[in-house]
């Protein structure tokens, strides 16, 4: 250890672009205009982490970041969960009764558009990090998706786009029409792409960590982000899904897409207070952890020496003075110190830093696949929960509907109320007792989500055979046939997924935030939206899987089939219940084996 000149070691760069480089201000120079505020502020009044403006100059602590600028980006996402809830917890009921989907079609529809949803902000990190920086690209992309959600209100109001309807039956909608509706739902989610992975942690950048007050403040920036989603989400639950159902679907989409483009209006008002962090020139990310992983398998006969000293870095005055990140070396993943080894290398080495961020990436991407499972059940909630609702009472009184997909509202609600009580009064309860600054660890956290997730199914199996029974003993066959059951039944299994959500929704988003180097954390929120993306697709596996087998050891019926008053939810949810206490056990094993980030100047019960 001990080199000092950057260039030794394997960072990797990217073409640069000229086009680019005249359309985005530069964030590597300052104009005489920052040396003059340099000049004239206190030195400890701008930020020590680094920060500029949107046109690469220092910026002050004082007016700039923190929460006048996070509330901004809070209020935005409760407007965007508002806009993607009010079009995804309703979807299966608009294909069913509009579009003449069956209930396993609309069910692996809904889930392949959600699932593409949180799967482009994959793409959307990757050109945050390596090209436009999280602003811009945010900006973009936020254009594409409000023009996706004015042709989808487009789709379900004029009448040349829409099928016509009388006493709710519905002729069949045009070639035309199907698609020109399936085009407004995927530009959104192209549009979603480039707005979800960037917004959360453009959010988490207003805040200092080099400065121990916003250090704190950025300790509870993802309890109240997730505060402003579930605000989005009950109100799209609650008031547009009642719209829907009892209105006007142009009437309810159209409310979203206003209050979308009302929201992006106040982000870009607060423009001048947001604080950017200074993007590498020609940085490729991914690059990097690719020279890792060939380095180290070019080094695959050398031996790792036994002191770590003795593996390439840079001093830490280097990092301190550049602002960067330094990272502690860790004994997972041995093999990839070879990567750092500088006697007998023919290759240009590595840093130790380098070496464990890839580290970083292997050991999330572990914990990634067990939060898979839990990532799916996500899904029923939106799709069979509903489809069971809809078979059951909906009347509350003479005159009062509920609409199935509005239960979903309860455990919106629930997560609305608990989460500022998890983090004002939970975490310093636990944190009395633990001496962890968060309360518990965030795999901790985790884990007791994925535990009551699985309680939440549990109790969508015993209103399942509660529904049955009453089945039975009525002799009720007829797919259109209203089992005599209310549908309050079904409020615990909401409530129960809500406190779930508390711990796991707000625990994702966080662990794979922190734990992410900090040049990557665009992509490292990925792993939180693609988690969610690939979910949905593997609850349309499962949905498909139970489908094919039940029919083929049950005569051709499926336990999921077109009559729910004819079919076994029942065995698909002990399908489910099985398959989630698997997948904790798993998850239990990788959180036991994962180590946490280290940073040089972070203490040890922070970073857990």
């Amino acid at each position: 250890m001990g080199l000092k000149v950057p260039s030794e070691s394997c960072s990797v760069v990217t073409p640069s672009s000229s086009l680019l480089s005249s359309l985005l201000p530069s964030r590597q120079k300052h104009d005489c205009s920052s040396c003059k505020l340099i000049g004239e502020a206190a030195n400890d009044d701008l930020t020590q982490d680094g920060s500029v403006d949107l046109h690469g100059r220092p910026v002050l602590a004082s007016k700039t970041g923190k929460w006048k600028a996070a509330a901004l980006l809070v209020g935005y996402e409760a407007f965007e969960r508002m806009a993607y809830y009010g079009v995804a917890s309703n979807l299966v009921v608009y294909l069913t009764t509009k579009l003449d989907e069956d209930t396993v079609s609309s069910t692996i529809n809904v889930n392949y558009w959600s699932g593409l949803v949180w799967i482009t902000p994959i793409f959307g990190a990757y050109i945050a990090d390596t090209y436009l920086g999280r602003f811009w690209t945010f900006t973009i992309a936020s254009l594409v998706y409000i023009i996706g959600m004015i042709l989808l209100t487009m789709a379900v109001s004029l009448k040349s786009l829409k099928p016509s309807c009388v006493n709710q039956f519905c002729s069949k909608a045009s070639s035309f029409q199907i698609a020109f509706f399936y085009v407004a739902l995927y530009i959104i989610a192209i549009g979603a792409g480039g707005t979800k992975p960037n917004i959360s942690t453009f959010g988490a950048d207003q805040f200092d960590e080099f400065n121990p007050h916003e250090k704190q403040l950025k300790a509870a920036f993802f309890n109240w982000w997730i505060f402003g989603c579930y605000t989005g989400s009950f109100i799209a639950h609650s008031a547009l899904v009642y719209i829907q159902d009892n209105l006007s679907w142009g009437v309810g989409y159209g409310i979203a897409t206003v209050g979308l483009a009302m929201s992006l209006i106040f982000f870009y008002i607060g423009t001048p207070i947001y604080r950017h962090k200074q993007r590498k020139a020609n940085y490729s990310p991914a690059g990097e952890i690719v020279k890792v992983i060939t380095t180290a398998i070019g080094n695959r006969k050398l031996q790792i020496p036994k002191q770590i000293p003795q593996l390439h870095e840079l001093e830490p005055q280097y990092y301190l003075s550049s602002g960067k990140e330094q990272i502690h070396h860790t004994a997972n993943f041995r093999f990839l110190d070879k990567a750092a080894i500088i006697e007998g290398s023919s290759r240009a080495p590595c840093t130790v830093t380098q070496v464990q961020k890839t580290k970083l990436l292997i050991g999330m991407t572990v914990i990634w696949f067990t939060l898979l499972v839990p990532s799916a059940f996500w899904a029923e909630k939106e799709t069979i929960f509903i489809k069971q609702g809809t078979t059951m009472d909906c009347n509350l009184g003479s005159s009062f509907r509920v609409p199935p997909a509005s239960l979903s509202s309860i455990r919106d609600l629930f997560v609305v109320v608990a989460s500022p009580f998890y983090d004002l009064y939970f975490v310093p309860f636990m944190r009395q007792r633990t001496s962890n600054p968060r309360g518990i660890t965030i795999l901790q956290r985790l884990g007791i989500g994925s535990a009551i997730q699985v309680v939440a199914i549990a109790m969508a199996y015993f209103v399942e055979l509660r529904r049955l029974y009453i089945i039975k003993v009525d002799r009720i066959t007829g797919a259109e046939d209203i089992v005599p059951m209310s549908i309050v039944w079904q409020l615990p299994q909401y409530v129960v997924m809500g406190l779930s959500d508390v711990f796991l929704s707000t625990g994702m988003l966080e662990f794979f935030y922190d734990q992410s180097p900090k040049d990557m954390q665009s992509l490292g929120t990925t792993f939180f939206t693609s988690a969610v993306g690939v979910g949905s697709f593997l609850h349309s596996f499962l949905v498909k899987l139970v489908d094919y087998v039940s029919r083929k050891v049950n005569d051709g019926k499926s336990w999921i089939g077109n009559n729910l008053n004819d079919s076994h939810l029942d065995c698909y949810f002990i399908f489910l219940l099985v398959l989630g206490t698997l997948n904790f056990g798993a998850f239990f094993w990788a959180s036991n084996a994962y180590i946490y980030k280290k940073e040089m100047k972070e203490d040890d019960g922070y970073a857990a």
